[in-house]
């Protein structure tokens, strides 16, 4: 790495440390935990870092609203550290920044498709104001449109529009929105591969470390969710999921559409991953199985933080550590909302164990 890119990450490592330090230290997680009930927990996230984020009036502040106001700071993390960050490590934040946009897609998508109104849609979109080809107003549009191929005429401007017309073909047999978000999907992830090889040196080692972890996990839960949860064929399995990875290879995605053994083949490839014994027909293990490779993706951030500072690593571990804190600072606020016992919720979050379980594990 030359002495000007060190220049230049060593501002982003210094911005990086400086948000770190305000992630949720274990003891607000274990206080967060413990809360009564969705008032005391926004009561408690108020004196974080996401208190900013929540100065609305509380009668507004449903458990919807409240986790669309979080998603903000992440959408502010992004858009500091995207501007900080040296190319062609910026087009990796920005390729990653991106399933935030197709995730918004998808959404309205579903609104359209169920007659939704723009009211109902609006909160359960991620925030995004830069950095973005699509836009609230397109998707209020699209809304508005009433129907999802109209929608989809109405994006020609952005880069998914060929994605989807590609795929609308089998949306008009079968009209169900599921060809049209496996071709969001797998379009996202390939893009996200090819900003990975874009990178050399260290930048290229840890990105494919980190990212390419993520992309692994995600390829796998997509191989065991479509055959546990949608039956579908082995052929169906391999055309909607990726042949190639960082440490998933297609014959283990081929393994799993086959029928082998589903734990078997995760501990294969994540031998010091706690893969619990799990599921060949059932469900119940998935629900298990998937925060279990989730808390593998955070461990591999969390050492992306040990020895040499000036890489792609650094920021992008941290962005995916934050993005993983309010998944589970989500499931804490849907959880108090409903009133539910610790034990019910806990084994879901990602990022913490709390202080009165973590003897038991």
């Amino acid at each position: 790495m030359s002495v000007q890119d060190v220049k230049a990450y060593s501002l982003v490592h210094a911005t990086v440390r400086a948000l770190y330090s305000t992630m949720l230290a274990p003891e607000i997680w274990d206080t967060l935990v413990q809360a009564q009930d969705l008032d005391t927990l926004l009561s408690g996230l108020s004196k974080t870092v996401y208190g900013p984020y929540l100065q609305i009036k509380r009668q507004e502040l449903t458990p919807r609203r409240a986790v669309y106001q979080i998603r903000w700071h992440l959408a502010d993390v992004y858009e500091k550290l995207i501007r900080l960050t040296p190319e062609p490590g910026q087009q990796l934040l920005l390729q990653l920044w991106r399933i935030y946009e197709v995730d918004n897609l998808k959404a309205t998508l579903r609104g359209v498709e169920t007659g939704a109104s723009w009211d109902q849609v609006r909160h359960l979109l991620r925030p995004m104001a830069k950095y973005t080809t699509l836009t609230t107003a397109n998707m209020e549009e699209m809304i508005r449109s009433g129907d999802v191929v109209r929608a989809i005429g109405l994006i020609r401007h952005t880069p998914y529009y060929d994605t989807l017309v590609h795929a609308l073909e089998r949306y008009r047999a079968e009209r169900n929105l599921f060809p049209l978000e496996v071709a969001l999907d797998l379009g996202y992830h390939r893009g996200l591969w090819q900003s990975i090889n874009q990178l050399t040196g260290i930048d290229h080692e840890q990105a494919l470390r980190i990212v390419g972890t993520m992309l692994d996990v995600d390829n796998l839960l997509w191989a065991v969710r479509y055959r546990v949860y949608h039956h579908l064929s082995e052929q169906e399995i391999i055309n909607y999921t990726l042949p190639f990875g960082y440490q998933v290879r297609d014959e283990d995605i081929r393994a799993i559409a086959a029928g082998a053994d589903i734990a078997q083949v995760v501990r294969h490839i994540y031998p010091d991953a706690a893969v619990p014994p799990l599921i060949s027909g059932g469900e119940g293990g998935l629900a298990v199985l998937e925060p279990s490779l989730q808390r593998h993706i955070v461990k591999m951030c969390r050492a992306a933080f040990i020895g040499y500072p000036f890489h792609i690593g650094i920021p992008v571990a941290y962005l995916l550590l934050n993005e993983h804190e309010i998944k589970d600072l989500t499931v804490l606020i849907e959880a108090k909302a409903s009133r539910l016992p610790t034990e019910v919720f806990a084994s879901m979050l990602e990022t913490q164990i709390p202080a009165h379980q973590a003897d038991q594990r």
